[in-house]
């Protein structure tokens, strides 16, 4: 299948995960995103116009900065750089919870493949963490990026095998 837009190259591999939790902090944890970063915007509770303002702000920050934003959820956004979780243009990112998400998001045509959670975290309280071993083996033989979420930090993500980068809210928020 031919994208109409290009994936970027390299593919990030540092991502900030966009919540209604952030609150004005998400502008600080933007801010600091090295070039190149990613991000993927879930704002799924926000109302469509609030949505769609707090997408165009991100936008454009995105664009001077030099990094990727993809949208999450059902609706389109304007100027969006790729999708999660679905078929889509541009770059496509696929959260993978068990090893048969991680093949649906192969033949979805992913390029980025987000493992989690990997350890306990906010976001799912009482979600059960994979660890290291089975995220690692959801991931094993995916020719797609392979992404580290869940209770995910600069710390962990060093001491990690088999991941090519790492994402998350409250280690870059914070």
């Amino acid at each position: 299948m031919r994208r109409r837009h290009p994936v970027p190259s390299p593919i990030p591999s540092l991502w900030l995960m966009t919540d209604e939790r952030s609150g004005d902090a998400l502008w600080r944890a933007v801010r600091r995103l090295p070039r190149g970063a990613g991000i993927v915007f879930r704002h799924y509770a926000t109302p469509a116009a609030e949505r769609r303002r707090l997408f165009a702000r991100l936008l454009r920050i995105a664009r001077v900065r030099g990094l990727v934003l993809v949208r999450a959820g059902d609706m389109p956004l304007a100027g969006e750089m790729g999708v999660h979780g679905r078929r889509g243009a541009g770059l496509v990112t696929w959260p993978a919870h068990d090893r048969r998400e991680a093949v649906a998001g192969l033949r979805r045509g992913a390029d980025v493949l987000f493992v989690s959670p990997l350890f306990a975290t906010r976001s799912h309280p009482g979600a059960p963490a994979l660890g290291p071993r089975r995220a690692r083996a959801i991931a094993a033989g995916m020719p797609l990026c392979r992404i580290a979420l869940g209770g995910m930090d600069a710390r962990r993500y060093a001491r990690l095998t088999g991941f090519n980068g790492w994402a998350g809210i409250d280690a870059l928020v914070r």
